[in-house]
This record gives C-alpha cells, sequence and structure tokens, in this order.
C-alpha cells in the first residue's frame, strides 16, 4: 500500500527511504517510488542528498547502506592520514585555553591534539583512558593527568569496560576531546563498543565536546553511533566535509574548525 505523497515532507521522505534500506540492506529506486507514492526523479534527488550526507551508498538504479565494518588497530592508522592527523592535531590544540581540564579518548588523531597539547606551554589537567596520550601528555611537567583503570584494550592501546566508565563519572571536565570511526548526518560512530560507551561518559561529564576527525572518516558509518550531531560543540577536521555533512553539522548548532594544506 502506497503512502499519499501529499501527507510526506523530504525530510519524512528520508527517513522512510533510510527505515526502507536499512530493513532490505539495498533497495531499488522503482520500489522505493511506488512504495513513498512519488516519482522516480524524486526519489534519485533524495537518494544523491541522502548520499552525500554520509548516509546511504548510492548503486546503479538504488542504494544500499553505508557502513564501517572493521577498522584497522590504532598502531596501524596511525602510519596513514599522517599530515592530515597532524594539522587536525595542532588545530584542535590551539582552541584550548590555559587551565582547562580535559576529558580525551583513546585514538589516533586524540593523540595528535595530546602530542600538541604537550608542546603548548599551558597549565591544563588532562583525564584519559588512552596509554599513548598519557605518556605524551606526561612529558610536559606542566601537565596533570590522570590515566583511567580498566580492561586493557591492545587494538586501541587504550582501557575500557565498566571500571572505566565509572572511573570517568566521578570528575567533571570542561571539554571532552573525541575522536570516531567514521562520521555522518546522523552524528560519529564507533567500531568498539566499550570505547563508544567511554566517549559518551566523557561526553556526559564535561560542559562541552570536541570531534577531531580527519575527512577519511567523512560519509561512513560505524557499528555503533556514539552520540547525535547536536551533542557536538566543535568539529575539528582537515578538509571541508561535501555540502549536505556541512549542512547537518552547522542545523545542529556546531561549529567546524577546518585546518587544510
Amino acid at each position: 500500500m502506497n503512502i499519499e505523497p501529499d501527507r510526506l515532507t523530504k525530510k519524512e521522505r528520508h527517513e522512510l527511504i533510510l527505515s526502507e534500506v536499512r530493513r532490505s540492506a539495498s533497495i531499488r529506486i522503482s520500489k522505493l517510488a511506488r512504495r513513498i507514492g512519488v516519482a522516480g526523479e524524486t526519489i534519485r534527488r533524495d537518494l544523491i542528498e541522502l548520499g552525500e550526507a554520509g548516509l546511504i551508498n548510492r548503486t546503479y538504479g538504488g542504494a544500499t547502506i553505508s557502513l564501517v565494518t572493521s577498522e584497522p588497530v590504532i598502531a596501524e592508522r596511525g602510519l596513514t592520514m599522517v599530515e592530515e592527523r597532524a594539522r587536525v592535531g595542532r588545530g584542535a590544540a590551539g582552541l584550548i585555553e590555559r587551565g582547562r581540564v580535559l576529558m580525551i579518548d583513546g585514538g589516533s588523531t586524540t593523540y595528535e591534539v595530546a602530542r600538541s597539547l604537550s608542546q603548548l606551554g599551558r597549565d591544563l589537567t588532562i583525564i584519559t583512558n588512552s596509554i599513548g596520550v598519557a605518556s605524551v601528555a606526561g612529558a610536559n611537567p606542566g601537565f596533570r593527568v590522570i590515566l583511567c583503570p580498566g580492561t586493557y584494550d591492545s587494538r586501541e592501546a587504550a582501557v575500557l569496560g565498566e571500571d572505566t566508565v565509572e572511573f570517568v563519572r566521578r570528575y567533571n571536565a570542561d571539554i571532552a576531546i573525541i575522536g570516531a570511526s567514521a562520521l555522518n548526518a546522523e552524528g560519529p560512530s564507533d567500531m568498539i563498543s566499550g570505547a563508544a560507551a567511554v566517549k559518551r561518559a566523557m561526553m556526559g561529564r564535561s560542559l562541552s565536546t570536541m570531534l577531531v576527525v580527519t575527512n577519511d572518516k567523512f560519509g561512513r558509518s560505524g557499528l555503533e553511533r556514539v552520540c547525535a550531531l547536536s551533542q557536538i560543540s566543535d568539529v575539528v577536521t582537515d578538509s571541508e566535509p561535501a555540502a549536505a555533512l556541512r549542512a547537518a553539522i552547522d542545523e545542529a548548532g556546531g561549529e567546524l574548525h577546518v585546518f587544510a594544506e
């Protein structure tokens, strides 16, 4: 049974399209047009917009879900996007004021933020679950570094689990600095559920949240969504995202900081 097209806004059409694609994994334009009761050309325009926002992969005559199914371990990620992550790290560090309390989660890009911060003469308190972040931040004598307890995960060189989350909830911070496996119009996501839980715990104890990501994360979906875009105060990256994702960030109220070459 078709849905009455006059009763559907573009947003409602997009939500219905996403629901159909998720249910079927892939779907044809002709089927979507019959289901929603609009012209195929309307569906094609909708798919273009959803594709630019990173919510689907467009295919010939249809669409599939855009999903990240695996991610290299942190040591391997550290060998790619080197200059891009360094720019993000320097840019994000430059936004941090003296005397702040920061929560920084594990990841190759958040490590670069910590490395850049450690080179600046600022008194900071850093609470982290990352061995690498703690090590590089601890090299600065002006920093107070608090390392979370938990179960060590060699993939991320970080501690995760209930003990980590409970420990984070004991503290208050000015800014949570988090990374992500993927970023689209629905928000950042991560491939490791334990890491996503720590990110959410840090966000819950911080006045604001800074997301640091390189452009290879744009338009993708990870296993578990961390939060909505509206919960992110600042997005720091190395390249301008596609128009649809940029619009979603602006609409959510976040501030985009692009540190390009």
